[in-house]
């Protein structure tokens, strides 16, 4: 999606970025994982298919993508670079054409170390704030794998609830629907964020 490519959104605990290609080589180290792919339900690609699916995430107008940068890293020193703060990424997926207002959430935190320190809730709610202040959205879901249980807790700390199972599939679906209450919680719970101009990986200050 090419609305936020030029966006940093700047939380207590993470950054998020748009995923563009100087981030793709750590990307694609991660992916090698099969915790992760397990994780993701996702195949192992090439170097070069991860190029591509950089490139058309940006483009696809129905999909958003950021990269989730250690806060505390990226603001350390000048010069830091984005790839060595990466610890993972989060997506909507604006996938249901016949209601716009849903985005199919997900995060992923990649980075061992990263983990358990609330940088997947940061990021989760950044990206809610972002889905309902600019594209519109009125529902979030997301669909987690059965076996996911922090994953799946994470959520459901942030309100969503379960709405499915599926055994083919073996996964939860759960929902949650941004009615006034749930938009004036998002509202407090993201209020320290600060939306920067970003141009060609970098963050210019006004």
């Amino acid at each position: 999606m090419r609305l936020n490519q030029n966006i940093l959104l700047r939380g207590k605990k993470v950054v998020l970025v748009p995923y563009t290609s100087q981030h793709v080589p750590r990307y694609h180290e991660w992916m090698k994982s099969e915790e992760l792919q397990r994780l993701t339900a996702s195949e192992p690609l090439t170097l070069e298919q991860e190029y591509a699916m950089q490139r058309s995430w940006r483009e696809d107008a129905d999909k958003c993508t950021f990269i989730v940068l250690d806060a505390e890293k990226w603001q350390a020193q000048p010069g830091t670079t984005e790839e060595s703060c990466m610890a993972g990424d989060v997506n909507l997926f604006l996938t249901d054409l016949g209601d716009p207002s849903l985005g199919e959430i997900e995060v992923m935190i990649a980075e061992p170390d990263c983990r358990g320190k609330g940088f997947g809730t940061e990021a989760v709610l950044m990206m809610m704030a972002y889905g309902v202040t600019k594209l519109g959205l009125t529902k979030f879901e997301a669909k987690i794998g059965q076996g996911n249980e922090p994953s799946i807790q994470m959520f459901q700390k942030l309100h969503f609830e379960q709405v499915a199972v599926s055994s083919v599939f073996q996964e939860v679906t759960l929902r949650l629907l941004m009615r006034e209450p749930e938009r004036q919680w998002l509202v407090e719970q993201t209020s320290h964020v600060e939306e920067k101009p970003y141009r060609d990986g970098k963050w210019e200050p006004r």
